[in-house]
């Protein structure tokens, strides 16, 4: 059957695929826009096996909250390049997976994949068309939800920086201190709610380092076991998001900054994700 432009731009609108990828679907297909999808998302799945090796390291981060903030999530779908990572279409459908976590809760990233996306395709299914569609390797390969009395969320424009937080309690005061410590964790890039979860891997790192550094500058090896333990517990402050100094005040810790607000509020969990 004849292929006419109008039946190619129907199709390209569709699927956001290249105008002589959809004229060529439609002419294998005969004219049939469902068997041409098909053979769209075909060549989007040999693409994507094709581009496995690829380094997919540019993309969006983006975090959103349900309409109570009880719920929240954050997700990251790469691309190659930095020109596809600012191009309108794929924001969109980074932001609609996201809506997607939002809306059903899924429990990991997996769970989040084998989602319906819409156009009888999954979201794992919606990354290996985009693949084909775009040109590049295309990966969601971070999901973060939280639960939470509040959660707070923080975008920085240009969505390579997400944060997102859990906090103990509810109110307008409280989610306003939330903005603020969602803003903390975008900044300051804090390894661990509390020194208690921070890898001891880590900790025996830094207490070797501390130490190497005082036998450099001459102290006795007694003395630089003491000063390295000094060091790490300015590590702890710095790393451990509680006890950090708050931004907009030094004089306080964020745990001094959020039980000034109420009695007894905490974080109960946190994520921040940049892409550098």
């Amino acid at each position: 059957m004849a292929i006419t432009a109008s039946m190619v731009n129907e199709l390209r609108q569709k699927t956001n695929a290249g105008m002589m990828d959809c004229k060529n679907a439609l002419v294998e297909a005969d004219g049939d826009f469902e068997k041409a999808i098909d053979i769209l998302r075909k060549k989007g799945q040999k693409i994507a096996a094709k581009r496995e090796d690829r380094d997919a390291t540019e993309g969006v981060v983006i975090a959103k909250t349900t309409a109570d903030n009880k719920r929240g999530a954050l997700i990251v779908l790469n691309c190659e390049t930095d020109f596809v990572a600012k191009n309108e279409n794929f924001v969109t459908v980074a932001n609609k997976m996201l809506d997607i976590a939002i809306d059903n809760n899924p429990a990991d990233l997996e769970a989040l994949k084998a989602l319906p996306y819409g156009d009888g395709l999954t979201i794992g299914e919606k990354v290996i068309e985009q693949t084909g569609v775009i040109g590049e390797k295309i990966d969601l390969s971070e999901y973060a939800p939280i639960t939470a009395e509040e959660v707070i969320v923080y975008n920085h424009p240009g969505n390579r920086l997400a944060s997102i937080i859990g906090l103990s309690k509810s109110g307008e005061k409280i989610a306003e201190a939330g903005r603020e410590i969602a803003m903390q964790v975008a900044a300051m890039a804090p390894v661990a709610l509390t020194r208690e979860e921070i890898p001891q891997a880590t900790i025996d790192r830094e207490l070797e380092v501390g130490k190497d550094l005082a036998i450099q500058e001459g102290k006795p090896a007694d003395m630089a076991e003491k000063i390295a333990q000094g060091r790490l517990n300015k590590f702890f402050k710095e790393a451990a998001l509680l006890e950090q100094e708050y931004i907009n005040d030094n004089k306080v810790s964020v745990t001094q900054y959020l039980t000034g607000i109420e009695k007894d509020l905490t974080i109960t969990s946190f994520k921040r994700i940049s892409l550098s």
